[in-house]
């Protein structure tokens, strides 16, 4: 491929239109749309489609506008790394982390890739656990953290890979955990609760273990946000769960108090990554630190 030609595609796509590329790169437009059809045939694809006046991306153009992004960001690195003199070679490290993981435990699972030294940059994105997949299917992402393994539905060539998995703990703001008389759980029954949204993994498994136990709590909330479900938490609004390995955390965070533990309501973790057999080292750091010490605590 003739990267000359891949920078003219890369400057229209980045400026919206062939004429302020031509400006931009101080050459005339036909010179761009020349070069531009010539990597078009190259790749057998045509990269834009004309939209009135404008030129608009292809499906096959955004495609090549990311793997664009990335090369000339690394042009970029190669640039700043040789002005600094350094010797090695710093990788950048991109991340995702669907949204119902907490943010505290995606913390301590990336953090041990952050400190490596070879690590010149890291990218997190958060979303939806569908759109993430999807990134990572195209190798923008390198791994994507997750609460539950990769649905079978989607048809993306990835791989699970459990971190571990913990069970749950019961939270209460100081004056409502005064309020909570007798023992756990039976002292649950009839407090006002707040439950993880429907959509939550752990929705489920929290209610039949409710029923179960014959434990009739006051639901008062339902949260799609574990984050702003500890909030209310924190302002004594209910009684919330949290995975064990959290504890900590959770008290000093919001400042509350544990009621007690369960074994039986359990949250699984996954690093989901296009690696059957893992070489990535800010992958393999990850997945060291969370079966080595991490969840040490909540297999226990």
């Amino acid at each position: 491929m003739n990267f000359k030609h891949l920078h003219y595609f890369w400057t229209v796509a980045r400026s919206g239109g062939v004429l302020r590329a031509a400006e931009r790169l101080h050459v005339t437009p036909q010179t761009i749309s020349g070069q531009l059809q010539l990597l078009e045939q190259r790749l057998g694809k045509k990269l834009f489609r004309k939209q009135g006046r404008r030129l608009e991306l292809t499906e096959d153009g955004r495609t090549a506008l990311r793997y664009a992004d990335e090369i000339f960001s690394l042009g970029e690195q190669l640039e700043e790394a040789v002005a600094r003199g350094d010797s090695g070679y710093a990788i950048k490290f991109r991340v995702g982390v669907a949204d119902a993981v907490p943010k505290s435990l995606a913390y301590r699972l990336i953090e041990p890739a952050a400190r490596l030294p070879e690590v010149g940059r890291m990218i997190c994105r958060e979303g939806k656990m569908d759109v993430l997949l999807s990134e990572l299917a195209i190798h923008r992402l390198d791994l994507v953290i997750a609460n539950v393994p990769m649905p079978t539905s989607l048809s993306v060539q990835a791989f699970n890979h459990k971190l571990g998995e913990s069970g749950s703990s019961f939270f209460a703001a100081p004056a409502l955990a005064r309020r909570c008389k007798g023992r756990f759980p039976e002292n649950l029954t009839g407090m006002p609760m707040l439950m993880p949204g429907h959509d939550s993994p752990l929705a489920g498994r929290l209610q039949r273990w409710l029923d179960r136990r014959g434990i009739v709590p006051r639901v008062v909330g339902e949260f799609d946000d574990s984050a702003l479900m500890k909030a209310f938490g924190e302002n004594g609004q209910g009684i919330f769960v949290s995975s064990t390995v959290l504890e900590s955390e959770v008290e000093a965070q919001y400042g509350v108090r544990v009621l007690g533990r369960i074994d039986e309501v359990r949250e699984e973790f996954f690093a989901i990554s296009v690696e059957r057999r893992l070489s990535h080292p800010c992958v393999i750091a990850i997945t060291d630190k969370a079966r080595g010490d991490l969840f040490t605590q909540a297999r226990a």
